[in-house]
């Protein structure tokens, strides 16, 4: 069994960009098919993006506070919070970067029609500032997910050994 085996790592930016594909492939052929299907395209309310936006609010207060208990102040958090906390980020980072792509692709899909009427602009308006609450999103839950990285030695004397000072889950490590 390896060293790191076991583990839960950082996510990784292939990981969120193929999340990110596929929300913008799925967002972007939801007009389509509604249209084709005789249906008239959702509105995006402003109650996803204010949704998006407290949750990524959240997701920053958590990371900041969790970054300052292990990394500042150098103190442990009960195993179970901890990995709670990463899990929660991790799903963060992946959910925003799925549902920034399907605000995007759906924007997108409105390009076309936005100067020729109100309700497509205003679709597309919502759905750019949702997508951009659901990037804050992601980015939260990336700040989270690193905030519990655990200290090394090499942070107080170089020696790049895994730490037993400081609290927190999931070593540096930059793959999914």
């Amino acid at each position: 069994m390896s060293e790191h085996e076991g583990r839960l790592r950082t996510t990784a930016a292939a990981t969120l960009a193929i999340f990110g594909l596929l929300g913008l492939a799925a967002g972007g052929l939801l007009k389509p098919l509604i249209e084709r299907g005789g249906g008239i395209a959702p509105t995006v309310p402003w109650a996803a993006a204010l949704t998006l936006a407290f949750l990524a609010a959240v997701l920053f207060g958590l990371a900041w506070s969790t970054y300052r208990t292990i990394h500042t102040h150098r103190r442990r958090i009960e195993p179970q919070r901890a990995v709670n906390l990463l899990v929660f980020g991790k799903a963060s980072a992946i959910a925003g970067a799925a549902v920034g792509g399907g605000y995007l692709g759906y924007a997108l899909s409105w390009v076309d029609s936005a100067s020729d009427a109100a309700l497509p602009r205003e679709r597309l308006v919502h759905s750019l500032v949702a997508c951009a609450a659901a990037v804050a999103v992601m980015v939260g839950g990336l700040l989270l997910e690193r905030a519990c990285r655990v200290p090394t030695d090499e942070d107080e004397n170089g020696s790049g050994e895994p730490g037993s000072e400081g609290g927190g889950v999931a070593p540096e490590n930059n793959h999914s």
